[in-house]
């Protein structure tokens, strides 16, 4: 009887640990949290906390979404914004050279968990003292307006327009 119940704990044991092959990509998922801070994954410290969570392909620049981004510029990010000038908050000609496009959609979309929990958008409300305001856009509506800042860079970079800080290429 002895010998059945040490056979018995020992399959158990064994079932136990067997089942529990899961645990050690959940570990490294989570060592990969606990090295950046506030706990976010190495996604998220690049490419920001929102509803973008996974990485988008850009193709060509599509100048009808380049209309749309620049008039819902104009209305939304104006009264902040400019191109190539610190307004109420930066300049924003170059921000797809010094930000991942998924980065730009997630502070547009998530603006008020972003300068609560990112710590490059925490250094950003710091400097520029004001949070940027949550226009309730739609996924598309942020989309366009990736697109005219898209468009704004490489204007940018054709006309050779300086803009002032932060500059060009800064990640």
């Amino acid at each position: 009887m002895k010998y059945f119940i040490s056979l018995l704990a020992v399959a158990a044991f064994l079932s136990l640990t067997a089942c529990g092959g899961d645990k050690a990509p959940k570990a490294e998922a989570q060592k990969a949290q606990s090295n950046n801070p506030g706990g976010l994954t190495d996604f998220q410290m690049e490419n920001g906390i929102g509803p973008v969570t996974e990485k988008i392909v850009l193709g060509d620049i599509d100048n009808a979404k380049v209309k749309l981004g620049e008039e819902m510029f104009k209305a939304k990010c104006a009264p902040c914004h400019k191109l190539d000038k610190r307004f109420v908050g930066p300049a924003l000609r170059y921000v797809t050279e010094r930000r991942t496009p998924e980065y730009i959609l997630n502070m547009i979309l998530n603006p008020d968990q972003m300068v609560k929990e990112h710590p490059e958008a925490k250094k950003m409300l710091a400097e520029y003292l004001s949070p940027m305001t949550n226009m309730n856009l739609t996924v598309d509506q942020a989309k366009d307006l990736l697109e005219y800042l898209r468009f704004a860079d490489k204007e940018g970079r054709d006309k050779n327009i300086e803009a002032d800080p932060p500059f060009r290429n800064q990640k």
